[in-house]
């Protein structure tokens, strides 16, 4: 395996996993703060060097958090992405995207001053904005980088005609996405199209927001503001029917000597070297156990009994709730 990869033909070279924060302010329950930075830190001290955040996480509180951890440190080493236009209420709830550009030009404005930098590595709208064309943002996006502030574009969450749109009007370093053993709905068009175009993939959710860790249990108590709570994949039957998809892969893990999440994050790096898996490590405990999976080699065998165990569409339930899924452009 390459000690890099490259997002996209026109992103930065960057250390095969990246780290997505956002459980670490926001959705998952209560974080400490003080372990979230020691994460952060590992991760660097490790060699990752893609850092995930929105400005929307924790409305703000994310990006806060990032320049804390990077502070007295080398920014040429880290390289920062960051999603906008979510639109939240005081009550944390959710009420659509916004990426006209004047919003972009002050969400980036508020962004760089949280995170004490002078430029975002990669700047990418958190949703498609059904009320702005996608050609519309994107070159908003392409004078932001012509000023300086902004080095990538990045998409998120769009499905294949956007996609094209999209790279018609400015390079495209990469594609956002849910990609992993339960979530494969990319591989039938968007990931090809990708392809065609040489967009990179950042997948997220490669651990199935923990469902994949190998260690979540139909006894397990999510606390106040866990937002998994109201995921289909967490509940009811739909649970027991995942958690069974998982035993089956931590009989696989055993004979490789490598954990159940050491299995799904090597699996998602072996789709191709222009995927780069986020994982969403809260503790330097969960985050060396997904490098650990960069020396878990998966041969033919291993990977046909995977599909065996976990075959596409094996996931019982989405992997968001009704309303969330109804802003999803890659889902339509």
């Amino acid at each position: 395996m390459t000690d890099t990869r490259t997002l996209g033909q026109a992103g930065p070279r960057v250390f095969p996993l990246g780290l997505g924060l956002m459980g670490m302010s926001d959705l998952y329950g209560p974080a400490d703060e003080a372990e979230s930075i020691a994460t952060v830190h590992a991760a660097l001290e490790a060699g990752v060097t893609l850092l995930d955040t929105g400005d929307f996480y924790g409305m703000g509180r994310n990006e806060l958090l990032l320049r804390d951890a990077l502070k007295g440190r080398n920014r040429e080493n880290a390289v920062i992405s960051v999603k906008f236009g979510a639109l939240r209420d005081p009550a944390g709830g959710w009420n659509g995207a916004d990426t006209r550009p004047a919003a972009i030009k002050n969400f980036l404005a508020y962004s760089l001053n949280r995170l004490g930098t002078d430029h975002v590595d990669v700047y990418r709208p958190a949703r498609l904005d059904p009320n702005v064309p996608i050609e519309e943002t994107v070159g908003a996006l392409a004078d932001l980088v012509k000023a300086g502030y902004v080095r990538h574009i990045g998409l998120s969450e769009v499905g294949a005609d956007t996609l094209r749109r999209a790279a018609a009007v400015h390079p495209i370093s990469d594609l956002q996405i849910e990609y992993s053993l339960l979530s494969r709905g990319i591989e039938d068009e968007i990931l090809p199209v990708a392809r065609e175009l040489g967009i990179g993939v950042t997948a997220y959710g490669v651990l199935s927001r923990g469902l994949l860790s190998g260690h979540w249990s139909a006894q397990r108590q999510t606390p106040e503001g866990d937002f998994r709570t109201r995921l289909p994949r967490f509940g009811g039957d739909n649970l027991d029917r995942n958690l069974a998809l998982v035993e089956a892969l931590r009989e696989i893990g055993q004979d490789k000597g490598a954990s159940v999440a050491q299995i799904a994050v090597a699996w998602a790096l072996g789709r191709g070297e222009d995927i780069v898996p986020l994982v969403g490590a809260r503790t330097r405990e969960r985050l060396h156990e997904s490098l650990g999976a960069l020396t878990v080699v998966l041969t033919e065998t291993d990977l046909a009994r995977i599909d065996a165990a976990v075959p596409a569409g094996a996931a019982a339930g989405d992997r968001y709730d009704a309303f969330q899924m109804s802003h999803l452009d890659s889902e339509r």
